[in-house]
């Protein structure tokens, strides 16, 4: 397998890894990764699709943008991607912040949508208290403004991630994620997730839905995941054991065959 980059052009440009022929499988990563994390999971799909990872606006290798995150905006830059790749639909995967993404996109651009795959993600957090909110945001965000570089966060913010088995890779892998991320990006993304919100707007949602949750995800657990199931009609659930908020980090195996596995069902993949 050759995994091949390349950039869209425009305001921010955006990076992505690209491998294989097909339909096209867009794979979204999470408020603290980058297109790296899909690797395996490119690996996986590439003989059967299209497989796709960016790098999001202010992520990676794409560009960083002037004012706060949107994920209008962000979805804008996906149906960019689209068109690069003169595709009328594509199948989305989205991991954390990424399910977010998704999930914002096929609310905006139903006709662009094939399927979805909503990976340890959540529907917001605004059934929380602005107290607790502001607190979570707060914990997260003032040791950066503080001076404390993110790579020496990433050990603690990764701890809070992954679960408890998880294996030496896994963890350098999102060690070196948290390393990466653009400061002054990282914290406009963190106040974007804590302000999304889509509970009881999923209903719109009629496409081939496929939620995965990691059986110890703490951050947005199994229970959320049934929730997000509950909304969507005629939607699956599968539950990866031994994986925490990364599943697709944590056990990329299983998280690929579970994929595969959906994206057959849907005739994105030949069996």
């Amino acid at each position: 397998m050759t995994v091949r980059s390349a950039v869209v052009a425009g305001t921010p440009r955006l990076a992505f890894s690209f491998a294989g022929e097909g339909e096209l499988v867009v794979m979204l990563h999470g408020v603290g990764g980058n297109r790296r994390n899909w690797l395996s999971q490119i690996e996986a799909l590439s003989p059967a699709c299209l497989a796709v990872a960016w790098d999001a606006r202010g992520y990676g290798d794409s560009d960083d943008y002037a004012g706060e995150l949107s994920f209008g905006d962000v979805a804008d830059d996906l149906l960019r991607l689209l068109d690069h790749f003169d595709r009328r639909r594509a199948h989305l995967v989205g991991l954390s912040m990424g399910g977010n993404i998704a999930m914002e996109f096929a609310l905006r651009h139903p006709d662009r949508v094939a399927s979805l795959v909503l990976a340890d993600t959540d529907r917001g957090m605004q059934h929380i208290p602005a107290s607790e909110r502001e607190a979570f945001l707060a914990l997260r965000r003032e040791p950066i403004l503080a001076g404390v570089a993110l790579d020496e966060l990433a050990v603690p913010i990764v701890a809070s991630l992954l679960g408890e088995g998880a294996v030496p890779t896994a963890r350098a892998e999102m060690i070196d994620s948290i390393s990466r991320l653009h400061r002054d990006s990282y914290l406009k993304a963190l106040k974007a997730t804590v302000d999304f919100d889509v509970v009881g707007k999923l209903d719109r949602i009629g496409v081939p839905t496929l939620v995965i949750v990691g059986e110890e995800d703490r951050l947005t657990p199994v229970e959320e995941a049934r929730a997000i199931c509950a909304e969507i009609a005629g939607s699956e659930l599968a539950v990866i054991p031994g994986a925490g908020h990364v599943s697709n980090v944590e056990q990329p195996e299983r998280f690929s065959q579970a994929l595969l596995r959906f994206l057959r069902s849907v005739g994105a993949a030949p069996s």
